[in-house]
């Protein structure tokens, strides 16, 4: 909206809406540390097709990773699902970080193994 002058009235009205705005970041906050606590440490299994090199034909996603997750009870949005080096392209065990909250980062580890 537009600016409004500094009044006395537009001063208490701004002192309330910032106090609400800062109780719903609050809670906010509570949540994802709940959340985080109950994700710190997780293991995520994927299976995927692979060569006998144990090169994936294809590759794992934060996608996959929120999927795999949500599977094991986890309510967790693929854009929280941070990989900094990009999709997973081999089996193996990886170290993958969740943002549920600009304070908040729980570190899982992703395992990918070939599907039979």
């Amino acid at each position: 909206g537009k600016a409004k002058r500094a009044t006395e009235a537009n001063k208490a009205e701004f002192a309330a809406r910032r106090a609400e705005l800062e109780k719903q970041q609050a809670d906010i906050l509570v949540a994802a540390k709940a959340r985080g606590e109950k994700l710190a440490g997780v293991n995520v299994q994927i299976s995927q097709k692979a060569g006998v090199d144990g090169r994936l034909f294809g590759s794992v996603t934060n996608i996959d990773v929120a999927e795999g997750l949500k599977a094991q009870g986890h309510d967790v949005a693929k854009s929280e699902v941070r990989m900094p080096t990009g999709p997973l392209k081999t089996i193996g065990e990886f170290p993958i970080s969740v943002a549920l909250h600009h304070d908040i980062v729980v570190d899982i580890t992703v395992t990918v193994v070939a599907e039979a």
